[in-house]
């Protein structure tokens, strides 16, 4: 039984915490850190958590911990990849790996320390299975030589109030939205990105210029294999949460999540034929996120490496800076 203590119990750290304590075979929630005393109350009441912590390095004390997983701020995760590694525990964290090139490239410095611990990035869409069934179809070569994707990362606008409030610390549109299409792309067509180019504004909500960021923004992509991308991301969807792929190929393509459809109920009534749309990335990739925890404690285990590390942290960290760079400058960013 691999036990695990998990810092960051806000909506994606409480979801995971809580199919680490009732979803995830062969492991066990021992602890749990927040800075939010009503979190670790709530944890401690419905999970049965044996350990709570205000200070996460007073968790790492704990020595009967096997595993960290870090769902905490994106400014955090660095510093506490690093303190967890160096504690001796094998690591999961949530996107972004970081939110400045600095210090992502420390975190890969750190990762290759540790080589015998378990690293792993929560790049989730990876481990959703329409997104795994589309990597096998082009592995397959279902649709010839991939040679373009389009994206969209469209968040609901009923959240744009804190996404403004969190905007000073996200490093930007591309970082905190794009970072999974970015991952994605670089996945389906299997090379790294050469040069970035972005627009974008703030259409709706002028709040975002204070911190020279957008509501909506749309980047294009050359890859080094001559590859294109194009990834549309914006803060204003009237609809819900609506996340949309597709890999075009010489001899085909494929296309995921074209209706952000909820369920495959329809409804008549007098609006007509209506088919609900999910309401955020907890309920689209509700699966995803235990399958992706269900991984890192699988290869624990079986004592091998996760397909996911710091190096596709890393990368993506660069694409979404470049895009950042050429948000603001309206030039195109050659990225080395």
């Amino acid at each position: 039984m691999i036990k695990l203590g998990i810092v960051g119990l806000g909506r994606l750290g409480k979801r995971h915490a809580e199919n680490i304590a009732f979803r995830i075979q062969n492991a066990e929630l021992l602890a749990v850190c927040s800075i939010v005393e009503d979190e670790i109350k709530d944890a401690q009441k419905n999970l049965g958590v044996k350990y709570a912590y205000k200070d996460f390095s007073e968790m790492l004390k704990n020595k009967e911990l096997d595993a960290i997983v870090i769902a905490s701020s994106s400014t955090e995760h660095c510093k506490q990849i690093e303190e967890a590694l160096n504690a001796g525990f094998h690591v999961f964290s949530e996107k972004p790996l970081g939110i400045n090139m600095h210090e992502v490239l420390r975190a890969r410095e750190v990762v290759g320390k540790h080589n015998d611990k378990i690293f792993m990035l929560g790049f989730m869409r990876r481990y959703d299975a329409s997104y795994a069934y589309a990597k096998k179809k082009i592995e397959e070569g279902i649709i010839g030589r991939p040679f373009l994707i389009r994206c969209y990362g469209l968040d609901p606008v009923k959240a744009v109030q804190g996404a403004i409030a969190f905007s000073e610390k996200s490093g930007g549109i591309f970082l905190d939205m794009a970072i999974h299409d970015i991952d994605l792309a670089r996945w389906y067509l299997g090379s790294e990105v050469k040069s970035a180019y972005a627009i974008g504004g703030c259409y709706e909500y002028p709040e975002f210029k204070k911190y020279n960021d957008a509501d909506n923004a749309v980047a294009l992509l050359q890859f080094k294999n001559d590859a294109i991308g194009i990834l549309y991301v914006g803060r204003t969807c009237t609809h819900g949460y609506h996340i949309e792929t597709e890999i075009v190929g010489t001899e085909g393509s494929l296309r995921i999540g074209s209706i952000p459809q909820k369920n495959l109920v329809t409804i008549f009534d007098e609006k007509g034929a209506v088919q609900e749309c999910v309401s955020g990335f907890l309920e689209r990739f509700d699966q995803a996120y235990v399958a992706e925890i269900q991984e890192f404690v699988n290869c624990i285990i079986e004592k091998r490496k996760p397909k996911v590390g710091v190096d596709d942290g890393v990368m993506s960290t660069k694409v979404a800076y470049a895009c950042k760079e050429s948000f603001e400058s309206n030039k195109l960013v050659i990225i080395e």
